[in-house]
């Protein structure tokens, strides 16, 4: 019988992550989005570092940033007891950091698209900085969110070596679908592998019809204002 305790802690796993992920991102997308800081390049940089560095490389600084014997991971030790090297929260940690860019982007790319006169108008009547963001930004930039926490929660799903490197393949705490795969291949159970990337294969193109569906909609509306 399929063993589902790695489909749920996936779900769980890429659902934690998502909810911090837009909390994180929202502020640095609205900067990334609006500052004319010299330092943004460097930031923004900063923030794509995921997309282009091998997984492996990228596992292998967090597993030694989190370890016990790092300032960060010692500070956790002594605060409660358990390290977060392989442990789900670690294995949290680490997916916010690789998914980053799949959250901010998308958010940023909508704050660039709010039109600026729109929130000098605001201010002029009175709006303050954080009405302005609330009442007018975030309304206008949901397209935006769907984009990033749908991008943000699939691609927590089918992450691997930075899962390996950080979580390991502990049953119940960190053993994900993806490292549930890999482990069932190795000892040549084919069918269960099948059936779990059977499963991420139609979980994903699904989740890929449903963005690009709305942004079809989105820049090809159809109706009587359609042109």
């Amino acid at each position: 019988m399929l063993d589902l305790d790695p489909v749920w802690l996936t779900a769980r796993l890429a659902g934690v992550t998502t909810l911090i992920l837009l909390a994180l991102a929202t502020p640095l997308a609205w900067w990334l989005a609006r500052s004319q800081s010299p330092f943004r390049p460097t930031v923004e940089a900063i923030t794509a570092l995921p997309l282009v560095l091998p997984p492996t490389v990228l596992g292998f600084y967090l597993l030694t940033l989190l370890s016990p014997t790092a300032p960060l991971g010692r500070l956790w030790v002594q605060l409660t007891g358990d390290a977060l090297t392989f442990s789900f929260t670690g294995l949290v940690v680490a997916s916010v950091v690789y998914s980053l860019p799949f959250a901010v982007q998308p958010l940023q790319r909508a704050f660039e698209g709010v039109d600026g006169r729109l929130l000098e108008a605001a201010a002029t009547l009175g709006a303050g900085p954080r009405e302005r963001f609330a009442r007018l930004a975030l309304p206008l930039a949901r397209r935006g969110y769907l984009t990033a926490g749908v991008l943000a929660f699939t691609h927590t799903v089918g992450e691997f070596g930075v899962v390996l490197m950080v979580g390991g393949a502990i049953p119940g705490e960190t053993r994900v679908i993806s490292i549930a795969i890999y482990e069932q291949v190795e000892t040549l159970r084919y069918g269960e592998a099948h059936v779990l990337s059977l499963g991420l294969l139609l979980f994903s193109f699904f989740v890929l019809l449903l963005v690009y569906g709305g942004n079809s909609r989105r820049l090809y509306p159809r109706g009587p204002h359609a042109r």
